[in-house]
């Protein structure tokens, strides 16, 4: 009973290990992106410039959150968000993969080398104690990180002692010829698919080698295996994601593609340069700290190849995807990879609102043309009832994918800067889908209207109707200015005050003209009743333009390749 019993502990202790390393890496990636805030932010868009920036940068994020998976993500989002360009993201994921040999490091160098009684313990207790006092705060976020990284070592001690337990015997033999490194890398592979974190796999593949139950060539090809493991978690978030995120997606499939590729062929070759430099180094060839070696030098070997593809790649991957900006009734900044970033998440929305507006504004400024008055008299019929019926049906859908936006955020710790925004984002978001649903009718309206008699061009002293295509005129310039695309709240304001004023002349005008039997009475009524819709989708533009300027300015928006340029109207 007693030998059964001991394999049993080991194992439950194996899994125990396993789990208190995810949950640390949990705690410590969500804390330290809390914690981080908008300085994130500034980071990525002061230190992506080039190339070089972007991987340091990528490398450097890595290291610190612990995680390339949510580095990936957090690329992104950024560039979802309009603040960093796609070829600068591209580098900082191919840094995040090198960024991503820091664990290995940690473990060989903390987790083996100090007490984790000694070690870990002390971090748990110091950062719950911050997270306590500090709830909801930056200072309680950094604890939930500190603790994270106390339950990380914890977990890597349990995973040795589990390890130690079982013996060499713990895992099934493998070979080092070709089919044995091809089964560990499909080991990998599925450890990291289910684990889904490619850190927890290194870290059981290095307890593993330092136990004796894993050769170094075997748990070479395991962690060959995770660097392809960690591509699914990209290529999963990215089936229904944007274009951007999916250019991404396939650029992390391809780097640790070709990389795993490369180390598979070079492995005998870079394991035996590997076990000399630590014997010339060290006078010892040390396993654990071979492997961590190896898994840093085939990340780097990965950067150095896809250094002079770059160029190339970006501009085949920009060709491609382009579906999802076509299409106008869906999100192209909003995805579920960014809702996990409140900071982020913000800036999609912001980005995106804005392209709702101009879709609302557009809707606008067709229905108002389709006024008789508005511009030289076509029947425009079913065509165009049809394609302004489209638009508001497209907008329509872009407003539920904002409103389940919204609430995917909404289930993340936020920020008293997100939180504040969040309500007057969707107070705007209010104020457009009102504009598009009145100008539709408006739309409707204009197309059954009764059609005045010839109305010259406006004079005062011209035809009592002169001042009603006055008014549609002003409707028109007004949506323009209001555009967020391009606004300038002074211009918007001044182009309200222009429309207020030949709103209130054209209804004069039109109850005039009905009073003196110079138009129906039945079509003064239609007349002003269209005058009053237009009037109150003019309102709710403007609404809308004063809550987005009192909202701080956005970044500048850098294109898809290049520099950083200010969007006019990012506000």
């Amino acid at each position: 009973m007693t030998a059964t019993a001991t394999p049993l502990i080991a194992a439950g202790t194996l899994l125990g290990g396993i789990g208190l390393f995810l949950l640390g890496m949990t705690m410590l990636t969500d804390g330290l992106k809390l914690a981080a805030g908008r300085a994130l932010e500034r980071i990525l868009a002061a230190w992506t410039r080039t190339p070089l920036h972007g991987l340091v940068t990528g490398v450097a994020l890595t290291a610190l959150v612990q995680s390339s998976t949510a580095m990936t993500v957090a690329a992104i989002g950024f560039v979802n968000a309009g603040l960093l360009g796609f070829s600068s993201a591209l580098w900082v994921v191919f840094g995040s993969n090198l960024g991503s040999s820091v664990t290995g490091w940690l473990v060989a160098w903390l987790g083996f080398a100090v007490k984790a009684d000694a070690f870990a313990l002390p971090f748990i207790g110091i950062g719950m104690a911050l997270q306590i006092t500090g709830s909801g705060t930056r200072r309680g976020a950094l604890g939930q990180a500190v603790a994270g990284f106390g339950v990380l070592f914890l977990g890597i001690e349990l995973l040795r002692q589990g390890f130690t337990g079982l013996g060499p015997q713990a895992l099934p033999p493998l070979s080092s010829d070709l089919p044995g490194l091809a089964l560990a890398v499909l080991i990998g592979l599925g450890m990291t698919v289910v684990l889904q974190a490619s850190s927890a796999t290194l870290a059981v593949v290095l307890t593993a080698v330092a136990g004796g139950s894993l050769a170094v060539e075997v748990g070479a090809g395991v962690v060959i295996g995770a660097n392809v493991g960690t591509t699914l978690t990209g290529i999963l978030a990215a089936i229904h994601a944007t274009s951007n995120a999916r250019r991404l997606a396939a650029a992390h499939v391809l780097f640790n593609v070709v990389t795993a590729a490369a180390a598979l062929a070079l492995l005998s070759p870079l394991l035996a340069a590997i076990h000399h430099l630590g014997v010339w180094l060290t006078g010892e060839g040390d396993a654990v700290t071979q492997l961590v070696i190896f898994h840093t030098a085939f990340n780097l070997l990965g950067v150095l190849l896809m250094w002079p593809l770059s160029g190339p790649l970006a501009r085949f991957l920009l060709a491609r995807f382009r579906s999802a900006d076509e299409d106008v009734a869906r999100a192209q900044f909003l995805d579920h990879n960014v809702a996990a970033v409140p900071a982020l998440a913000l800036q999609a929305l912001r980005r995106e609102m804005a392209r709702v507006g101009h879709l609302a504004l557009q809707l606008a400024s067709d229905a108002t043309r389709m006024a008789p008055v508005a511009l030289p008299w076509q029947p425009a019929g079913a065509q165009a009832t049809s394609q302004l019926t489209r638009q508001l049906q497209a907008l329509e859908q872009l407003q539920q994918q904002v409103g389940a936006f919204v609430s995917d955020v909404s289930r993340q710790p936020l920020s008293r800067d997100v939180a504040d925004q969040m309500p007057e984002l969707l107070r705007i978001a209010g104020y457009y889908d009102t504009l598009a649903r009145v100008m539709h009718q408006v739309g409707q309206q204009a197309l059954r209207v009764t059609h005045p008699a010839t109305v010259p061009p406006t004079t005062p002293e011209g035809h009592p109707l002169a001042a009603l295509p006055l008014a549609f005129t002003a409707a028109l310039d007004f949506f323009a200015a209001a555009d967020p695309k391009a606004h300038d709240l002074d211009q918007v304001n001044t182009a309200h005050a222009v429309f207020d004023a030949a709103y209130e002349a054209a209804k004069a005008a039109v109850l005039r003209a009905g009073a003196q039997g110079l138009l129906e009475v039945t079509a003064a009524h239609e007349w002003t009743g269209l005058l009053g819709d237009l009037r109150r989708a003019v309102e709710q533009a403007h609404k809308a333009a004063q809550h987005l300027a009192a909202l701080p300015r956005l970044k500048p928006t850098p294109p898809a390749n290049g520099p950083a340029s200010v969007t006019p109207g990012a506000e």
